[in-house]
């Protein structure tokens, strides 16, 4: 099945091969489940989720996507990996969790399914896009008026290239190398900016950092490496 506009094939072809290894929690893919409990808590820090119904973009092996589900969230998970959205489901069949994972974008859905969801996460998504801006508006036009979107990537500064690239993927192994490009980093003033052009009013931010010390993650108030932004449709 050819792939739809708006993505990078090589960023496709780079996570599709690391679908076998996505669940283990000891794998390349450690850190994001290291973290999925903190992005967790902040998207449901506000409210239940518990009979609403959520969208995961770019949901990958499943992890944020079975999280919610478990919370008593109707949730529906895209991705345009076929081996990893083959592996998603058949872990949620082994977990007994009743999930609908899509081969589609954002766009596509929001096309098919405009104003239908009362949550849509994308996270550590929009830094693997060509226009990531498109997908913000895909988002909220997913989304109830009233819904809530979340967004999680990286900033593009000096500190996010010395931490989040050369520290994290060269030196600590925290991500597989070449993970991410400086250039495709997105300043949070610049999704904030598409967010309001797009019909969504910002409502929170926070980080997600790592302690070289303690070598965990928690949630701190500032962004200046990765951050996350939670927004509501107007």
């Amino acid at each position: 099945m050819p792939l739809p506009s708006n993505v990078d094939p090589r960023e496709t072809e780079k996570f599709s091969g690391l679908a076998a290894a996505w669940w283990d929690p000891k794998g390349p893919m450690h850190a994001l489940h290291a973290i999925n409990p903190l992005r967790t808590s902040f998207i449901t820090g506000d409210f239940d989720v518990r009979g609403l119904k959520a969208l995961d973009v770019g949901c990958g092996g499943g992890l944020l996507t079975e999280s919610l589900s478990r919370l008593g969230a109707q949730v529906t998970g895209i991705d345009l990996s076929q081996e990893i959205l083959e592996l998603a489901k058949m872990h949620a069949a082994q977990q007994s969790l009743d999930v609908d994972y899509r081969y589609m974008n954002a766009e596509q859905l929001s096309e098919e399914r405009p104003n239908t969801f009362d949550v849509v996460t994308c996270m550590e998504v929009l830094e693997h896009i060509p226009q990531p801006e498109q997908v913000v508006s895909a988002c909220s036009r997913l989304l109830k008026p009233g819904g809530h979107a979340f967004f999680a990537t990286l900033n593009r500064s000096l500190k996010s290239f010395a931490f989040a690239i050369v520290g994290a993927e060269y030196v600590l192994h925290l991500l597989p190398i070449g993970s991410h490009t400086y250039g495709n980093l997105i300043r949070p003033d610049e999704l904030r900016s598409w967010a309001r052009k797009n019909n969504l009013e910002f409502v929170s931010s926070a980080s997600v950092v790592y302690n070289l010390i303690t070598r965990k993650f928690s949630i701190a108030p500032h962004h200046d490496v990765s951050y996350m932004m939670h927004f509501t449709r107007r």
